[in-house]
């Protein structure tokens, strides 16, 4: 796609115009729309066709905030793609600011995406063809919040591709040349450790976790240094290319459990972005890369192991292994990197899903501060975040008899709450960490498409956090 700015009011064969819902008739250049016909409403659009020309009524609603004049404008791109030819006109009038064309950019960027990877028959969305034009139609200078917008779209669809690909495409390996490609591509450095190379430095959560896979582990570490950096973040995302439950193994909802590495896609999408935007902030990320599978090597229940932080595990469950190697990846980053503010970002347990549906993900930290910029920069955008208590009164969840801590409470109640108390012992009293539990908001149902698919939650949401800290 080619895109192009002018301020002449010549047509092209797709006109797209957003509007504000009004209380009067939509009047726009020699065409006047009844306010019975279209007002602007949310959610809806108005089609008029004159002289082979199709101009395509956008309502956003009267107030409309961030996420969704992104999801009108991805419903437009995904739903009416075959008004999209070769060429399109976008009329941006003095109502929308950076914010808004930001959003519209990147959702009409983001309808482009289709699910049906290996279909044998596919067909190109006309937006991705090189040939395409969108000339937008602005007397103002709106190329930054466009270039913005496309570059938020693009980490958000590679992280589409990463959640929704399979697992016997996306294995650990598959996301550490991920990781190495994008480092190369977008300037910041990658250091991969393989299962041997973990062992021999003490990564003994992560190690134990991925023995039971013919895929071999990976340890991923991506740090992107700006030449003058503000302040230095870290990040850690949980990397499970899939999730038997090990010998602990799940009886429903396997299927979907190529999305167990969400929270790594998204701290992959995230430094994607942040290097394509060149902000003035070092961060350091990891991502710890296993496949929790099932054969005679596969760690046990009752199993106790070790850590990178010294301290023993007692297994209570094998299926509570997404917090093993966050541990591990935590103490690791703590240690060697000593960021000033660390959070991690896991699709950690269905105990969240149940507290908070499909609305928001679970937050959990006790910086105060922290908990708001974090809130606040996901309400920003639309990915909402809403705090869950980390009181030591759930700390006996996950004190053991035989050894420093065990990995389960074996409680069916406040699961999400012990696995983030569990997360908080290996943060080495670190004042300014977040866990981001994100089991519900970032594989969804939803209009895009009729199975369960990734969302990017997350991405964005990181990003925007770092940017105005």
């Amino acid at each position: 796609m080619k895109i192009h700015y002018t301020n002449n009011q010549s047509y092209k064969a797709l006109n797209l115009i957003p509007f504000l819902e009004t209380e009067t008739a939509i009047v726009f250049n020699d065409f006047q729309i009844s306010h019975s016909t279209f007002s602007g409403k949310k959610d809806s659009h108005h089609l008029l066709e004159k002289e082979e020309q199709l101009f395509l009524f956008i309502g956003l609603g009267k107030n409309p905030d961030y996420k969704s004049v992104k999801t009108a404008f991805r419903r437009i791109a995904a739903k009416q793609t075959s008004h999209f030819k070769n060429e399109a006109k976008l009329f941006l009038s003095s109502a929308f600011k950076g914010d808004y064309i930001e959003a519209l950019i990147s959702g009409l960027w983001l309808g482009t995406y289709q699910l049906g990877h290996y279909k044998k028959e596919k067909k190109q969305h006309p937006l991705t063809s090189t040939d395409f034009v969108l000339e937008i139609n602005t007397y103002t200078d709106v190329t930054n919040a466009v270039e913005r917008g496309l570059k938020i779209a693009n980490a958000q669809l590679e992280t589409f591709h990463l959640v929704d690909l399979p697992p016997n495409r996306v294995t650990p390996k598959h996301l550490a040349d991920w990781s190495i490609t994008s480092g190369e591509k977008y300037g910041f450095k990658v250091t991969v450790f393989g299962f041997q190379q973990a062992k021999e430095l003490g990564l003994d959560a992560f190690v134990s976790v991925g023995k039971g896979s013919a895929n071999d582990s990976q340890f991923i570490i991506m740090d992107y240094v700006p030449v003058e950096s503000k302040k230095h973040i870290g990040l850690v995302g949980k990397g499970i290319t899939f999730d038997t439950g090990g010998l602990n193994i799940k009886t429903a909802g396997m299927v979907h459990m190529k999305c167990d590495m969400a929270g790594a896609a998204a701290v992959l999408g995230t430094m994607q972005l942040i290097a394509d935007l060149q902000l003035p902030y070092r961060v350091t990320a990891i991502v710890p890369a296993c496949e929790n599978s099932v054969d005679a090597n596969s760690f046990l229940p009752s199993d106790v192991i070790g850590s990178y932080s010294g301290h023993s595990i007692e297994i209570i469950d094998t299926d509570a292994e997404g917090r093993l190697i966050l541990a591990d990846g935590l103490s690791y980053l703590i240690k060697n990197y000593n960021p000033e503010t660390v959070i991690d970002i896991a699709t950690l347990t269905g105990s969240s899903v149940a507290t908070l549906g499909s609305e928001c993900g679970a937050l959990f930290t006790n910086n105060p501060d922290l908990s708001k910029q974090l809130q606040h920069a996901g309400d920003e955008i639309g990915e909402r975040l809403w705090p869950l208590p980390l009181w030591d009164a759930y700390k006996s969840d996950i004190e053991s008899d035989i050894a420093d801590v065990k990995n389960y409470s074996g409680k069916p109640v406040a699961g999400a709450i012990s696995a983030a108390k569990f997360l908080e012992f290996f943060t080495n009293n670190h004042t300014s960490w977040a866990h981001l539990d994100v089991a519900g908001v970032t594989f969804i149902d939803d209009e895009f498409a009729k199975t369960k698919h990734a969302s990017a939650f997350g991405v964005h949401l990181l990003t925007n956090f770092i940017e105005n800290l």
